[in-house]
C-alpha cells in the first residue's frame, strides 16, 4: 500500500476584518516582521514605524472548523490629512500567497472601510511585483520611484470601485478561487 506524502493543512475559510483582539494585532506584527523583515530584508527586527500607533490593522484570519485560527494576512490604514487615506504593510503569510483571495480581500475591506469615514483619495505605495494585482482592482499608477531600495509604484485607487463598509470589525467572509476542473 503506498501512501501520499503530507501535505500540510490549509484553511478554507477566511474571515477579513478589523483586528479587534490582542491575538489578532500580536498575529498581524508577527506576519508583517516574518514578511518585511525576513522574508524580504527590508528593514531590521521589527517594520513597527509611528503610522501603527494611529492606523486601523485589518486581519485575514484562517477557521479551522468553525474556530478562528491564526493571522494569515494583514493591511494597515490611516488617515494623513483630512479625506486622504493610505493602506501600507499589506503582507499575506507565504503558504496562503496562491489562495487568490486574501490580498484582494485585504484591499478591499481596506479601500471600502476608509470610503465609509469619508476617504475622497486613497493612496498605497505599491511593490513592482503588485502592480497587476491593484491595477485588477481599479488603481492607477500616479508615480514610479524607489523605496526601501525596490521599485515601487504610487497608486489610487478608484472609489467607485469600493462600496463603503462600516462593518469592519464584524468584515466578511473571503473564500479560496477553487482552480478550474
Amino acid at each position: 500500500m503506498m501512501f501520499e506524502p503530507f501535505k500540510p493543512f490549509l484553511a478554507s475559510e477566511f474571515q477579513v476584518k478589523h483586528a479587534t483582539e490582542t491575538w489578532e494585532r500580536a498575529g498581524a506584527a508577527r506576519l508583517r516582521r516574518t514578511v518585511f523583515c525576513g522574508e524580504q530584508g527590508l528593514f531590521g527586527s521589527d517594520d513597527r514605524d509611528a503610522i501603527d500607533d494611529v492606523a486601523t490593522p485589518i486581519v485575514a484570519v484562517s477557521f479551522l472548523g468553525v474556530a478562528a485560527h491564526d493571522v494569515v494576512g494583514t493591511v494597515r490604514i490611516h488617515e494623513e490629512t483630512p479625506g486622504v487615506w493610505w493602506g501600507s504593510r499589506l503582507a499575506v503569510a507565504e503558504e496562503y500567497r496562491k489562495v487568490g483571495a486574501l490580498g484582494a480581500s485585504l484591499i478591499r475591506l481596506a479601500v471600502s472601510t476608509a470610503h465609509a469615514q469619508g476617504c475622497v483619495k486613497f493612496l498605497a505605495n505599491v511593490q513592482a511585483q503588485n502592480l497587476l494585482l491593484f491595477r485588477r482592482m481599479r488603481w492607477r499608477s500616479v508615480a514610479e520611484f524607489d523605496l526601501h531600495g525596490r521599485p515601487h509604484h504610487r497608486m489610487e485607487a478608484d472609489l467607485a470601485y469600493y462600496p463603503p463598509i462600516s462593518s469592519g470589525a464584524t468584515g466578511f467572509v473571503a473564500l479560496p478561487r477553487r482552480a478550474a476542473s
